[in-house]
C-alpha cells in the first residue's frame, strides 16, 4: 500500500506542477488503493494546497503568470468549489465517479483532437 501511496504521490505532484491537478491522484486512490470516491476528492484537496502552492512558486519565478486575469478565475474559482463541495454532499459517489471519468475523457479527446503535434511556437 505504501509504494502504491509513494508512486501516486510523486506521479501526482509532477502533474500538478505541470497544473493538471487530480488526474493521477484521484484515479490512484480509488481504483488501486479502493478508497470511496468522496474520501480520494478530500485527499486530493488536501494534497493539492501544498503541492499547489509549490508548482505556483516556480510558476511565478519563470514569469508564468498574469495576476490580472487570475483575479476574477480565483473569484469565480472559489464560488464554484463551494457550489461543488455542496453538490458532493448529495451526489451518490457512483455517479461522482462517472463524471469524473466523463471529463477525463473529455480532456482527453480535446488534447488529440486539438494539439498540434508539431510542436511549433
Amino acid at each position: 500500500m505504501y509504494v502504491v501511496l509513494l508512486i501516486a504521490g510523486l506521479l501526482s505532484g509532477i502533474i500538478t506542477g505541470m497544473g493538471l491537478g487530480g488526474i493521477v491522484l484521484i484515479p490512484a486512490l480509488t481504483m488501486l488503493l479502493d478508497f470511496p470516491q468522496k474520501v480520494a476528492q478530500g485527499i486530493n484537496l488536501v494534497y493539492f494546497i501544498p503541492t499547489s502552492l509549490v508548482a505556483l512558486f516556480v510558476h511565478n519565478k519563470n514569469k508564468n503568470l498574469d495576476f490580472k486575469l487570475t483575479k476574477p478565475l480565483v473569484v469565480w474559482g472559489v464560488l464554484g468549489a463551494f457550489a461543488g463541495s455542496m453538490l458532493v454532499g448529495v451526489i451518490p459517489a457512483q455517479i461522482l465517479r462517472k463524471i469524473f471519468a466523463v471529463l477525463l475523457l473529455a480532456i482527453g479527446i480535446y488534447q488529440v483532437v486539438t494539439v498540434n503535434c508539431s510542436c511549433k511556437k
